[in-house]
């Protein structure tokens, strides 16, 4: 297939995904909707999480002290106007995780310093020594070139702030909407519990050694850029400086919340869109390198973080989005063929339907507009949507034989008999 006709049949699928996920948003403005809802929800143990959230802020903006009292009201008064609203909630609410953790992120630079623990700067080298043979992130950084610094640069100072925003839209797009929840839940509590780890074991980074050696450190001091001291001096600016100086978490070192977000992306990539796998974890790589590299990490830091990536990603991970699902289109059911062992019905890869209310029945969203993979031929009419509901049904007789075999169906058994025509009937006949 000609580059270019490949390149357009895949901008008409992203465009053609594009509106379909438009046509699924809450559109409505009235807080009233948001209320009605919150009225009539069950809740359930799980819904105490919230407490946290309410915890968190309330303590965050308690200690805060830019901006000041009373400006500092807006921002919960804010966030709360944005929840209320259905059309900015269905995006904020789930994102309830990751405000906590840069509320958390950024007011922790006013917790007062007499609370706070001891710093430590020699902990990570030494750790880094023992556990590895010698002090790998410093041998890292005895050769440098303006060309190993931009490689560097690209994935530590750039990507990592705008790739979680790219793997979210496309998430939206292209996968259910429980997939782009997980993928909020899982990147904000793992950012919110490093940097309480950052705050609770506060420890120096390798450009401190590099600068004041095994010194005593305070809080007083100012944030370095590290090797990313070279890219200001590169492009003439001194942004990075202005920003690592100024750093809320000055002394956060461990974990490397650089390497934590690359491995989360690396390992949520290759399990909801397996064709990226080789580039995000070629990606991640160099991230790691990077980290080293320009002095903000140590190899410890490294394998900290990465390690606490794989942990909420794997205890998070819901189990509807294991297997074939995690690979479903939004609104498809393959989940159930999958089940019964049936082939699920055929789709053009690129084809979306929207569909209208009535067929939204099954789903735990108010009803809106949504999409669904097309089946070929004619279009689906809303009979055919209603009788799609009875496959497990169908499926069950399919696979009685099946069952008769595992012991368990209630064909066969002696449980439940066909009746037998008499012989009359039979006669009649």
């Amino acid at each position: 297939m000609p580059a270019k006709v490949h390149v357009v049949r895949t901008l008409n699928e992203v465009y053609g995904a594009l509106l379909a996920a438009v046509g699924r948003l809450d559109k409505s403005l009235n807080p009233l909707d948001t209320i009605q809802r919150i009225r009539s929800h069950r809740f359930t143990f799980s819904d105490s999480i919230h407490l946290a959230h309410v915890f968190n802020t309330a303590l965050w903006i308690w200690l805060m002290r830019a901006p000041g009292f009373p400006l500092k009201l807006a921002i919960p008064i804010l966030h709360l106007a944005l929840l209320l609203v259905p059309f900015t909630s269905q995006f904020f609410f789930r994102a309830l995780p990751v405000t906590t953790w840069v509320l958390c992120y950024y007011s922790s630079q006013f917790i007062p310093n007499a609370h706070r623990p001891s710093i430590s700067v020699s902990v990570l080298p030494t750790l880094e020594t023992v556990l590895f043979g010698a002090n790998i992130s410093d041998i890292l950084t005895r050769f440098t070139h303006p060309v190993l610094d931009i490689l560097a640069w690209l994935p530590y100072g750039l990507i990592h702030f705008t790739f979680p925003f790219v793997i979210a839209i496309f998430t939206w797009i292209f996968r259910p909407k429980e997939t782009l929840h997980f993928w909020a839940r899982v990147f904000g509590w793992l950012n919110f519990v490093g940097v309480v780890v950052q705050i609770l074991l506060p420890c120096a980074a390798p450009w401190y050694e590099v600068i004041f050696g095994l010194t005593p450190a305070n809080y007083g001091m100012k944030g370095s850029p590290g090797g990313l001291l070279r890219i200001d001096r590169i492009f003439h600016s001194d942004g990075y400086t202005i920003t690592f100086s100024n750093s809320p978490v000055i002394f956060g070192a461990f974990p490397s919340l650089h390497s934590a977000c690359a491995t989360v992306e690396a390992l949520f990539l290759s399990h909801f869109f397996p064709h990226t796998t080789p580039y995000v974890w070629t990606y991640a790589g160099v991230l790691y390198w990077a980290t080293m590299y320009l002095t903000h990490h140590y190899l410890i830091d490294v394998v900290g973080g990465s390690c606490m990536a794989v942990l909420f990603f794997y205890s998070l991970l819901p189990d509807e989005l294991r297997g074939p699902n995690a690979t479903a289109r939004p609104g498809s059911r393959s989940s159930k063929y999958a089940q019964y062992g049936l082939d699920a019905p055929s789709a053009g890869a690129d084809t979306y339907e929207l569909m209208d209310d009535a067929a939204r029945e099954d789903e735990d969203e108010p009803p809106l507009s949504a999409y669904r993979p097309a089946t070929n031929g004619s279009a689906v009419n809303g009979s055919a949507r209603k009788n799609h509901k009875h496959t497990a049904s169908i499926a069950s007789l399919i696979k009685a034989n099946d069952r008769v075999e595992e012991g368990w169906s209630p064909i066969g058994n002696g449980s439940f008999v066909f009746p037998s025509p008499t012989r009359e009937a039979m006669a009649r006949q």
